[in-house]
C-alpha cells in the first residue's frame, strides 16, 4: 500500500524578489524608499555642510536670547525683554485664536448660506449665489485688505466720541468702534468668581448631556423633549443665580475716552478683526458649497416622506436631512479648516502679530536663523494640521452610518 507523502516545500531564492509576482511589488517599494531616504540624507548633509562653511551651523540657542521687540496683541504677558521662544509662543496663541474663531464663524455662515442657496425664494437663492461666487473668486488677500480698509477708514476717530463729535458708543455705552480698534468691557475677577465660572462650565456640560438624553429618548420612543427651552434655562439661570448669590464677584471695567484715545476695557485691534472676518467670510463660501452638495446628495424622497408625516420643514432639515448629509460634508470640511488655519499666515499684510510675524518674521530677521525659524514654523503648522484632522476624523467616525 502506497504511503501519502507531503509535497516538497519550495525553498526561497533571491531571484524571487525580482521574478516572483508575490515579492516583486514589495521589492520595488523597499528599493524606492531606500533611494528616497538616501536622497534626503544627501540633501540634509549638503545643506548642513554648506551652512557650516558659511559659519551658520544649525543651532536653536537663539530661542533663549532676548527678543528686543514688542507684540501689539497678546494673550499672555510679553515684553521686549522676554525671549524669542516666548515671542514664538505669543504668536502661536494669536494664530490659534484667529483660526479657532474663524472656523466657528465660517461654519455658522457657511451652513446658513448653503441652506439658503437651496431656498425656494428666488431672491434669497440668488443673493446667496452672488455671495458665494463673489467670495470664492476673489483672492483672500484682497478681502483682508478690504475689511481692514473699512475698519480703519469708515469708522470714527476716538476724538469724535466726545460730546457733539457725531459718534457714540453702543450697547449702553459699553462698546466703542473706532479706527483704532473695537473697545469692549474687561471682566474684573474678584473672590468667588471661580465658582461662577465653574457653574457656567457645568451648565454647558449639562446642555450636552440633555441633548444626548433627548436624542436617545427620541430614537427609542419617538417623543421629543423641549431641548431648546431647557438648554436656554440651563445656560442662563444657574450662572445668574450663582452670580447674585455670591454678591456679584465679576464686574466690568468699561472703556472710557481719555485724552486722545480710549482707556480701560479690552482693545480688539482692527488687524485682528480684519483677518478674522476675511478668513471667515472667504472660507464660508466654500463651506456653503460643501453643505449644499451634501444636502443635494440626500434623496428627495426623504424630504417628501417627512412632509407626508406632517414634519415641519425646519425639523425635517434638522432631524432628517443634515444628520445624513454630515457623512458627505465632514471630509471636505476638514480641508477647509486646514486651509483657514494656514491662510492665517496672511496676517502680516495687516500687521497682526501671528506666529508667521514673530517666529517666521522678526525673529528670523534679528537672529539670521532662517533655516531654523522656517523649520520650526513648518513643524508648528504640520502639528496643528494633524491635530485638526485627527479631531475632525474622530467626529466623522461618530456621525457616519454604522452598519449592523
Amino acid at each position: 500500500m502506497a504511503e501519502a507523502t507531503d509535497p516538497p516545500r519550495e525553498t526561497f531564492r533571491l531571484s524571487q524578489l525580482l521574478y516572483d509576482a508575490r515579492y516583486r511589488s514589495m521589492t520595488i517599494q523597499v528599493v524606492a524608499a531606500i533611494l528616497i531616504m538616501l536622497l534626503l540624507v544627501e540633501l540634509v548633509d549638503n545643506t548642513v555642510t554648506n551652512l557650516a562653511a558659511l559659519g551658520k551651523d544649525i543651532r536653536f540657542g537663539f530661542l533663549w536670547s532676548t527678543a528686543g521687540y514688542d507684540i501689539n496683541q497678546q494673550l499672555i504677558p510679553f515684553t521686549s525683554q522676554d525671549t524669542h521662544a516666548r515671542a514664538a509662543v505669543v504668536g502661536i496663541l494669536n494664530t490659534l485664536l484667529v483660526a479657532f474663531l474663524g472656523c466657528l464663524l465660517a461654519t455658522l455662515i457657511g451652513v446658513l448660506a448653503g441652506v439658503l442657496r437651496l431656498s425656494k425664494n428666488w431672491i434669497v437663492a440668488r443673493i446667496m449665489t452672488f455671495y458665494v461666487e463673489a467670495m470664492r473668486n476673489t483672492p483672500l488677500l484682497i478681502w483682508i485688505l478690504i475689511v481692514f480698509a473699512v475698519m480703519t477708514e469708515a469708522t470714527p476717530q476716538p476724538r469724535e466720541f466726545r460730546e457733539g463729535g457725531g459718534a457714540s458708543m453702543i450697547l449702553w455705552d459699553s462698546v466703542a468702534i473706532s479706527n483704532r480698534g473695537v473697545y469692549i468691557p474687561r471682566p474684573i475677577w474678584e473672590a468667588g468668581s471661580g465658582v461662577v465660572v465653574a457653574v457656567f462650565v457645568l451648565s454647558i456640560i449639562g446642555i450636552f448631556v440633555l441633548r444626548n438624553i433627548a436624542r436617545k429618548r427620541q430614537q427609542a420612543t419617538g417623543q421629543q423633549l423641549p431641548v431648546l427651552r431647557i438648554s436656554l434655562l440651563l445656560f442662563f439661570v444657574p450662572t445668574l443665580l450663582a452670580y447674585f448669590l455670591l454678591g456679584r464677584p465679576v464686574t466690568l471695567e468699561m472703556p472710557e475716552l481719555g485724552g486722545f484715545n480710549f482707556s480701560g476695557g479690552i482693545q480688539i485691534r482692527n488687524s485682528f478683526i480684519a483677518l478674522w472676518l476675511a478668513l471667515s467670510l472667504y472660507t464660508s463660501a466654500f463651506i456653503a458649497e460643501i453643505v449644499r452638495s451634501g444636502i443635494l446628495a440626500i434623496s428627495k424622497g426623504q424630504t417628501e416622506a417627512a412632509f407626508a408625516l406632517g414634519i415641519q420643514p425646519n425639523r425635517t432639515m434638522q432631524l432628517i436631512i443634515l444628520p445624513q448629509a454630515l457623512r458627505v460634508i465632514i471630509p471636505p470640511l476638514i480641508s477647509q479648516y486646514l486651509n483657514l488655519t494656514k491662510n492665517s499666515s496672511l496676517a502680516i499684510a495687516v500687521g497682526y502679530m501671528d506666529v508667521r510675524s514673530t517666529l517666521g518674521g522678526i525673529t528670523i530677521n534679528q537672529t539670521g536663523r532662517e533655516l531654523e525659524g522656517m523649520l520650526l514654523l513648518g513643524i508648528f503648522y504640520l502639528i496643528t494640521s494633524l491635530i485638526i484632522s485627527a479631531l475632525m476624523n474622530l467626529y466623522n467616525s461618530s456621525v457616519k452610518l454604522k452598519e449592523r
